[in-house]
């Protein structure tokens, strides 16, 4: 088991109370009731941040207050003072500190790291993070812990965006980002370690579908470990999934918009 030596980095274990408010978890259940995501359940009671992914405090500079730890997400969070007096959770960046500023305007300094502007006044080789797909719609993109996007490519109204899935994609160069990568890089080497850590994560037991019967599962059944008797790997659903297989929706809206599909298994 492993863990992150949280008291390096961060700078107070409380949060502001006026961003912060209860919620209810759905625990992998749909409004029925019924099981909609296997493997969630239970794990310790958090309290919900409000972060602001919109971004639409513009021309306004603001100064990073705190670094905090939320149990929402992998990445870390912070408080950001604006000019005005207003204050505002936001995704921190891996190399910004406490009294650091930063500022969220068309004229911004794109070589700053914390600085939001639109994708289009990016150069190429610009590493961004919380980039949106719709001008206005939000951070959508690269916002989990040490992920970041590269802009390859300016063309015509597209920016050209290499994501952390190695996926080549065109973005809206309207479309706006934040300069550097996501903080807490180190999560991705986390051991949980034990069942009893997990369960406090929310994440139940998972069952191989080779240890099922040939009800439940396409892998169950046969004499004592049998192979799973075709060639794909399925879900419990009869679906293909994982080893490389080609998942994606043959109609999907942005099939477009890919320029280089994503590289999978060893060679990734």
């Amino acid at each position: 088991m492993s863990v992150i030596n949280y008291k390096e980095v961060l700078t107070t274990d409380k949060p502001y109370k006026p961003l912060t408010k209860g919620r209810k978890r759905a625990k992998g259940r749909s409004s029925s009731g019924r099981i909609s995501v296997r493997h969630k359940g239970g794990g310790n009671k958090r309290l919900w941040r409000e972060i602001d992914f919109k971004y639409d405090k513009k021309d306004i500079p603001a100064k990073l207050e705190t670094i905090e730890y939320d149990p929402n997400r992998s990445a870390f969070i912070g408080l950001a003072l604006y000019a005005d007096g207003e204050r505002r959770y936001i995704v921190v960046p891996k190399s910004m500190k406490v009294g650091d500023q930063f500022i969220v305007s068309e004229s911004a300094r794109p070589d700053t790291v914390g600085n939001r502007l639109p994708l289009a006044k990016m150069p190429v080789g610009t590493f961004v993070y919380n980039v949106e797909l719709k001008p206005g719609g939000g951070a959508k993109l690269a916002r989990s812990a040490g992920n970041y996007a590269e802009v390859l490519a300016h063309e015509g109204k597209y920016t050209h965006l290499k994501l952390p899935s190695t996926e080549v994609r065109k973005v809206p160069s309207a479309c706006w980002a934040t300069v550097g990568a996501a903080s807490n890089e180190e999560h991705k080497l986390v051991v949980i370690g034990k069942a009893g850590r997990a369960r406090h994560m929310g994440i139940r037991p998972t069952v191989r579908g080779a240890a099922m019967n040939p009800v439940d599962h396409p892998h169950g059944g046969g004499e004592g470990k049998a192979g799973r008797g075709h060639r794909r790997q399925r879900t419990k659903w009869g679906k293909p999934a994982g080893k490389g297989q080609k998942t994606r929706k043959k109609k999907k809206y942005s099939n477009k918009l890919i320029v280089s599909r994503r590289r999978v298994g060893k060679r990734k």
